[in-house]
């Protein structure tokens, strides 16, 4: 199935937080974050347009690694697959 975003949104696969450090020290569930706050860009609307009706770029392209505000994303299930939708304003950060 192909998903096209429409707007400034930006469909993100969820990267999940490890369980063990890089020393190995295991991080408990409790101490995890419920939700993920790092994802893959998989797809990207063509962004919204202007007062003067012109369209403006998004910040990201797909297959970057990004970090987004906690409480942005619109969860998703794809063929049992977790999704986020998230708007170009959210995204903070790009990993590279």
């Amino acid at each position: 199935m192909k998903i096209t975003p429409l707007h400034d949104f930006i469909l993100i696969e969820p990267i999940k937080e490890e369980e063990l450090t890089k020393g190995g020290i295991v991080i408990p569930p409790s101490a995890r974050e419920e939700r993920s706050m790092k994802g893959k860009v998989i797809a990207v609307g063509p962004g919204k347009l202007n007062d003067k009706g012109e369209r403006l770029p998004l910040s990201v392209k797909p297959g970057q690694i990004v970090i987004f505000k906690k409480y942005a994303p619109d969860e998703i299930k794809i063929d049992d697959k977790e999704y986020y939708f998230v708007r170009d304003d959210d995204i903070m950060a790009i990993i590279e």
